[in-house]
C-alpha cells in the first residue's frame, strides 16, 4: 500500500506501507478521493499544533467498501460508495455525555492526531461511514468541509428572516454560507480574494465584499439600514475578524466562532452586555450536518465544478502542497484523484 506523508516540515514523500486488514467492526475503504484542507496545509508548513511528524494528511475523503469485518451489518457491503467520518468521540467526557460528540474533548481527527486518508486504502469503524451511491467520488470528498460550515450555521440557529454575515471564504465559510442559503437567509460575505468573488455570487450570496477596498462597517450599515446583521459566523481566524464580529452583528445578535485565532484576541467586553449577544464556538460537524451537505449536494450538482479549483492524480499528489501555497487567493478546494492509480 502506497501513502503520501508529511515527513518532515514542507516536505511530502511516497511510503510503502503494510498491508491493512478490518478488523471485527471495521471497514476496509478503497480510497477515490480526497479533498486537502487548510489543517493538512498547516501540518505542511508546521503550523499545526495538534499535528505531529511524519503525518499521513487527508480527513475529507469519498470511497468504496472493499472488505468488512465479520460484525459489520450487511448494508455496508463492497463495493458500496462511502464518506468517511473522521473525528472520534470518547463517549464519556461532558461534551459526549450531553450527546454533542463533535465537540468530544478528546477528540482525534484523522489526517491532525491520527494518521489520514492520503493512501490508497484505509481501514475505519463502520460507524464512522455515511453509504451514498448518488455522488461522485470528489463529491463524497466535498461533503466533510461543507459540513463545518452547516454546522456553525446550525449553532447559529439561522432562520429565513437573518442576515447572515459570512467573514472569510474559505472552504469552511463557503459552506456556511451555503448553510444559509439553505435555510432561505440573505447572505453577505467578506472575502479578501477578489478572484473568488463571482463564484460567491454564483453560489447565492446577496452581496459580496473586500474589506480590504471597501470599509466593511460602512457597507454593512447601508445594508442594513444601520441595523447590524442578525448573525456573524467567522469563518477566518484572525484577531480583527474575531473583533469585526462584535462590532457587526445587531443588538441581541448572534456570533458564531468557527475560526481558530491563532493568538490572543483583546475586545472591548462592553459590546457583549450592551448588545445582549448570543456568543457561540463551533467545532466540526454531526452526522445530521453531513446529512444535510448531502441532500444540498445531490440538489445542486454544479458545486463540484464551481468549488473544485484543481485537481490532481495520485502520481502528482506530492505537487498539492506547493501548489496551494503558491495559489491561495485563487483557490477553494485542492482533490487528490485516487483513481487512476500508478503508485500502486
Amino acid at each position: 500500500m502506497q501513502a503520501l506523508v508529511i515527513s518532515s516540515v514542507g516536505s511530502t514523500a511516497f511510503q510503502t506501507m503494510e498491508k491493512l486488514e478490518p478488523g471485527p467492526s471495521e471497514v476496509l475503504l478503497d480510497v477515490g478521493c480526497v479533498g486537502l484542507c487548510g489543517s493538512d496545509l498547516n501540518t505542511f508548513r508546521g503550523m499545526n499544533p495538534l499535528a505531529g511528524l511524519p503525518r499521513i494528511p487527508g480527513h475529507e475523503i469519498g470511497g468504496t467498501v472493499v472488505q468488512c469485518g465479520a460484525d459489520v451489518p450487511q448494508e455496508f457491503a463492497p463495493g458500496s460508495k462511502a464518506i468517511v467520518v473522521p473525528y472520534t468521540a470518547c463517549g464519556k467526557c461532558a461534551s459526549c455525555r450531553g450527546g454533542r460528540v463533535n465537540a468530544c474533548r478528546y477528540n482525534e481527527t484523522l489526517g491532525v492526531q491520527r494518521d489520514g486518508g492520503m493512501a490508497d486504502q484505509i481501514v475505519v469503524p463502520y460507524d464512522k461511514l455515511i453509504l451514498n451511491d448518488k455522488l461522485s467520488m470528489a463529491e463524497l470528498a466535498l461533503i466533510e468541509p461543507l459540513s463545518v460550515g452547516f454546522h456553525a450555521v446550525s449553532r447559529g440557529s439561522v432562520a429565513s428572516e437573518d442576515t447572515v454575515l459570512v467573514l472569510g471564504a474559505g472552504m469552511i465559510g463557503i459552506g456556511a454560507v451555503l448553510g444559509a442559503i439553505a435555510r432561505g437567509a440573505r447572505v453577505i460575505v467578506a472575502e479578501v480574494s477578489e478572484v473568488k468573488h463571482d463564484t460567491l455570487r454564483r453560489l447565492g450570496a446577496e452581496t459580496v465584499i473586500n474589506p480590504m477596498t471597501e470599509d466593511l462597517q460602512a457597507r454593512i450599515d447601508v445594508l442594513t439600514e444601520g441595523e447590524g446583521v442578525d448573525v456573524v459566523i467567522e469563518a477566518v481566524g484572525i484577531p480583527e475578524t474575531f473583533r469585526n464580529a462584535i462590532d457587526l452583528v445587531c443588538f441581541s445578535g448572534r456570533v458564531v466562532y468557527v475560526g481558530y485565532a491563532k493568538s490572543e484576541v483583546s475586545y472591548n467586553t462592553s459590546l457583549f452586555n450592551l448588545k445582549e449577544l448570543d456568543i457561540m464556538g463551533s467545532r466540526n460537524a454531526t452526522r445530521a450536518d453531513f446529512e444535510d451537505v448531502m441532500n444540498y449536494v445531490e440538489a445542486n450538482r454544479n458545486l463540484a465544478e464551481l468549488l473544485i479549483s484543481r485537481t490532481l492524480p495520485w502520481n502528482e499528489a506530492a505537487e498539492a502542497f506547493p501548489y496551494w501555497e503558491a495559489n491561495r487567493q485563487h483557490t477553494f478546494k485542492i482533490m487528490i484523484d485516487m483513481q487512476g492509480r500508478t503508485n500502486d
